[in-house]
């Protein structure tokens, strides 16, 4: 199977996929297999939903659209020219995928099917449902991919390499299960923005974006804030009001109503907007509905911090020219050479060799 025919494989599957990146999906006659894939497709949907309140129907349309993008031919070359396939001796790598926004793990299995090798799938329970469809509609596209592609729930088996992701603490044991095979292992990270008070609204408001898609269980989320001392947190309130309608899911307006709870009863010094609050804190993960922030004094000592902090963030959201930084609204739209924890994917694939 040469690469162009495997780029022409997911192109195809993009195409399909932007059939549900809309409110109401609209069956495309010209996609192919659509007779056999489209209803299934949709039911896959309502599974997820109904097994994972977090993947609501907005939230599995954000992901689909985002993959409906990446999965263009022009997006698919430009990232795969980068490399050389020449000399792939296929290996089977096994994922072990997290399941804490919809196809987290879907770059991976992208990446290992692209550069020629064979997958071995452990998915998360709370995202069990359509990736697995997905590969059945790819071998239907092209039938090279058959025997290629293995889901389990059983424990991981006769496979050569493994990308893992997980916890500090899961992180901790795939080390050590995994340290006699060549591995990727992801841990914890986590999402900042820096601002000085003289961001502009539109700036604010794409910055809600960051911190509310996928109700910030991303890594790529924006979890806590760096301020300047005396920062007025009234303009960055007004840059969230946007997103007020995130308390119609009763998932989050019950963090929200138990986190606040907490915090009062411990004493701590919040403040909130009726749908997110905002705490002091020096640490980076921040629970749901909650955003940490952090006062700097001085963009040089900053910089230093986030230098020596590197591998705990994701993200940087700025527009101050620090290195790696990403424009405020766009975490939540990587590009496919935007790998997770800054580790290659493609090229520890074309290295197992």
């Amino acid at each position: 199977m040469a690469l162009a025919e495997r780029i022409n494989a997911f192109v195809k599957l993009g195409a399909f996929l932007k059939q549900f990146a809309t409110e109401h999906p609209t069956q495309d006659k010209t996609i192919p297999f659509n007779d056999v894939f489209f209803d299934g497709m949709l039911h896959q949907l309502k599974l997820t939903e109904e097994n994972n309140r977090w993947f609501n129907k907005e939230n599995l349309r954000f992901a689909i659209g985002n993959w409906t993008e990446a999965l263009q031919q022009e997006n698919l070359e430009n990232w795969t020219n980068r490399y050389k396939f020449d000399a792939i001796s296929p290996k089977k790598v096994a994922i072990i995928m997290a399941g804490n926004i919809p196809l987290v793990g879907f770059h991976d299995f992208l990446s290992v099917l692209i550069s020629g090798h064979d997958v071995l799938v452990k998915q998360s329970s709370n995202d069990k449902h359509v990736l697995p469809f997905l590969a059945k509609y790819l071998e239907y596209v092209d039938e090279s991919f058959k025997g290629k592609i293995t889901f389990t729930d059983e424990k991981l088996e006769g496979f050569d390499a493994v990308i893992a992701t997980g916890s500090n603490n899961t992180a901790r044991y795939f080390e050590y299960y995994f340290k006699n095979k060549p591995n990727i292992i992801r841990k914890n990270r986590n999402s900042v923005a820096i601002l000085t008070g003289n961001e502009t609204e539109a700036q604010l408001i794409a910055l809600s974006d960051d911190i509310f898609t996928y109700f910030g269980l991303g890594c790529r989320s924006v979890s806590k804030l760096f301020v300047p001392k005396g920062y007025d947190f009234q303009a960055f309130f007004g840059g969230m009001y946007s997103k007020s309608e995130i308390m119609n899911s009763a998932k989050y307006a019950n963090n929200y109503d138990y986190n606040k709870a907490v915090y009062l009863m411990s004493l701590f010094d919040i403040l909130e907007n009726g749908f997110v609050m905002i705490k002091e804190d020096k640490q980076y993960a921040s629970p749901i509905a909650t955003v940490f922030y952090e006062y700097y004094d001085d963009m040089d000592s900053l910089r230093e911090k986030l230098r020596e902090d590197a591998n705990k963030i994701q993200c940087i959201v700025s527009d101050l020219n620090v290195p790696n930084e990403i424009e405020f609204g766009q975490t939540q739209h990587p590009e496919l050479h935007d790998y997770a924890d800054g580790v290659d994917t493609l090229e520890f694939l074309i290295n197992l060799n």
